[in-house]
């Protein structure tokens, strides 16, 4: 925003004008008034009139200051003090006026153009009036677009909800109808029928499951229930439990940790989570995958672990959406490998909650989802420089200067 002067209207220059001649009237009266008071001070207290004669004797004998020297010096003290009050005054009305178009624009801007700002530039305080209005707009727009945010994500979440939810509800209906109407020839296509209701059940309990997860560890206040313990055995648990669907697969796990034991601080049972998740997608999706590896690294005071596969690439414009609500690569969007589309988010979530982050990145050698864990509860690690370069383009391709604030 540029900022500029306040410029005066014709009727406010004529009042600045008016202004400045009735207050030298003013002043010439007052003036006037002090030289007639004067003279009737000195006209009736001989006193007064004696002490000058003296005084006059005495400037002449020492021949150092006449006294219209004094005389003219009190006339330029007056005219002195006059041209200040004068200019005070000027000075004080055009406050007045900036006021007035401070005022104005802040009516516009209540009036709903929340996109307009104060743009006015003054040498006094009342800069910092400006500077705080401008201010608390910017934060009440910021604080809208986030409640709109908000409200877009709850729409989104409810209409995503009912469509996953509809889809094997339908199903279960349809078969369990089926049965109950004895449509079924044979009993076996009547266990097909339950079969089917049945695998559709658990998808269902699989998506409420997720759901009931996610705003969980979404919501304000949730607590962690830190305790130290080997990052080391963790993973290589959770690598052993995964053993039997790795080997249907032809996938070999690999754990790794710098040092071994890596131990730290942290909330185990929600860590499982994001690990098991991250795990399954790397099954799930990891298209040609022959291998996942788990690798731990402790660096400072931050934890950096990696889950990476070496299958099928994932697009880049696929990568800024992986942890988003529901969202799943096009390609992977199956009643074999589809799942909730809450388990990614649930990752993100619980990584933000221990005061990390995480990313992925993707290319044709090797798929990676990043996680950098604060070592130690009650501390944040620094954002990574892959997420900073994303945010940087993610602004860049919206129009979004660089400097602004999200």
């Amino acid at each position: 925003m540029i900022q500029k002067k306040v410029k005066l209207t014709g009727r406010e220059k004529s009042e600045l004008i008016i202004e400045g001649i009735v207050t030298v009237v003013i002043m010439v009266l007052l003036n006037f008034a002090v030289l007639v008071l004067i003279t009737q001070v000195l006209n009736r207290s001989p006193q007064v009139q004696d002490g000058i004669w003296l005084l006059k004797i005495g400037l002449n004998q020492n021949n150092t200051l006449q006294l219209w020297s004094w005389q003219w010096l009190f006339i330029f003290l007056m005219i002195i003090f006059d041209a200040i009050v004068v200019w005070w005054r000027l000075i004080r009305r055009y406050h007045q006026i900036q006021m007035r178009h401070v005022i104005a624009e802040l009516h516009y801007i209540a009036d709903g153009h929340l996109g307009h700002r104060i743009p006015f530039l003054v040498k006094t305080d009342l800069q910092k009036v400006i500077d705080s209005i401008n201010a608390l707009v910017d934060s009440t727009v910021q604080s809208m677009d986030e409640e709109r945010q908000i409200e877009k994500s709850k729409d989104e979440l409810i209409s995503n909800v009912s469509h996953d939810i509809r889809t094997p509800l339908t199903s279960i209906i349809g078969y369990l109808g089926l049965i109950e109407d004895r449509q079924y020839h044979s009993e076996e296509e009547l266990l097909k029928f339950s079969h089917t209701a049945y695998v559709k059940s658990k998808q269902m309990k699989v998506l409420v499951d997720d759901l009931f997860e996610y705003t969980k560890v979404r919501q304000n206040g949730t607590r962690l229930n830190t305790t130290e313990f080997s990052l080391t055995n963790l993973l290589e648990q959770l690598a052993a439990s995964f053993e039997l669907e790795a080997e249907k697969k032809h996938i070999d796990i690999d754990v790794r940790t710098t040092p071994s034991p890596l131990v730290m601080t942290a909330d185990p049972e929600k860590l499982v989570r994001v690990f098991n998740n991250l795990l399954v997608n790397g099954l799930k999706y990891g298209q040609g995958a022959t291998h996942i590896w788990l690798t731990a690294q402790q660096v400072g005071n931050e934890v950096i672990i990696k889950v990476s596969n070496d299958g099928a690439e994932i697009p880049n414009d696929s990568l800024s959406h992986l942890f988003d609500r529901f969202y799943r690569v096009e390609e992977s969007r199956s009643q074999e490998t589809g799942g909730s589309g809450l388990g990614l988010a649930i990752a993100q979530s619980i990584v933000a909650l221990h005061g990390g982050y995480i990313y992925a990145t993707s290319d044709a050698k090797m798929t990676s989802f990043v996680i950098y864990l604060p070592a130690a509860p009650g501390k944040k690690v620094a954002k990574p420089a892959a997420i900073q370069a994303a945010e940087k383009t993610q602004k860049k391709k919206a129009g979004t200067p660089e400097h602004a604030t999200a």
